[in-house]
């Protein structure tokens, strides 16, 4: 018995530490950009072993040499109530639950698709479409700590990141944060590499059009920039260019 209290004693002196190393990771954002994020070094090394080489684009830049265009556009696509919430959008994330509930029961009861694998006919699946419903301090949060394995486990502890960085960091650092270090391509990470690789300008310079554009491809980057004449894409930055004026910036 004593055995097993020394062992659940330690575990939770470690998950202490553990977040106290976090605090202090945070703490030090709020006057030093983070060299990179557990997301990025992923991407590094899944790049280098699928082509043996590294190509990255990224540059830090302030808050007031990013567009106000491209911060409007991003908050309208990604969390139009970041501005009011204290880091979890709980309305968000109920319609995000319910709609995927339906999604699933969509998927089970259409037909799944037929496909050739290893010249034999294989049934699979219809996968459901999964809709998000986490904020950008959530997805801020998810990017610079945490793996991106879905487990009760990782949720729990990225709820805890996010209270965190929303007490210990301004709505605004958070944003200029998140701007500079959130995916946009294949190696391609901020807002300043996104403007010069995609419109061989500064980020200062985006217009609306554009702005509302890269925030569109936010969800899927990588899909989006080897598709950059797809229907939605065009379809979809009409809308978030419309939604722009109404965002509140921190």
């Amino acid at each position: 018995m004593k055995g097993l209290l020394r062992w659940i004693g330690l575990v939770a002196l470690a998950l202490v530490a553990l977040q106290l190393y976090f605090v202090a990771r945070i703490a030090a954002m709020a006057v030093a950009a983070p060299q990179s994020t557990t997301f990025q070094r992923s991407e590094a090394r899944r790049i280098v072993g699928e082509k043996g080489e590294l190509r990255w684009r990224q540059q830090w830049v302030n808050y007031n040499q990013i567009s106000d265009n491209l911060k409007r556009a991003v908050i309208a696509s990604e969390d139009d109530s970041f501005t009011n919430h204290d880091g979890v959008d709980w309305d968000a994330l109920e319609k995000a639950w319910e709609k995927n509930a339906k999604a699933e029961q969509r998927a089970a009861s259409r037909k799944p698709d037929t496909r050739v694998v290893q010249g034999k006919p294989a049934t699979v699946p219809r996968p459901p479409k999964i809709v998000g419903g986490s904020t950008i301090t959530q997805q801020l949060a998810k990017n610079l700590f945490l793996s991106g394995e879905r487990t009760l486990l990782r949720k729990g502890q990225e709820f805890v990141l996010t209270i965190l960085l929303e007490r210990l960091l301004s709505k605004q650092r958070i944003l200029e944060i998140y701007l500079n270090s959130v995916e946009w391509g294949e190696g391609v990470f901020g807002a300043e590499a996104a403007a010069q690789h995609y419109f061989r300008k500064p980020a200062s310079q985006l217009s609306a059009f554009e702005a509302a554009r890269l925030a569109v491809m936010l969800p899927r980057p990588r899909y989006y920039e080897k598709l950059p004449n797809s229907g939605y894409l065009a379809s979809r930055t009409g809308v978030i260019a419309g939604r722009m004026g109404d965002v509140q910036l921190p």
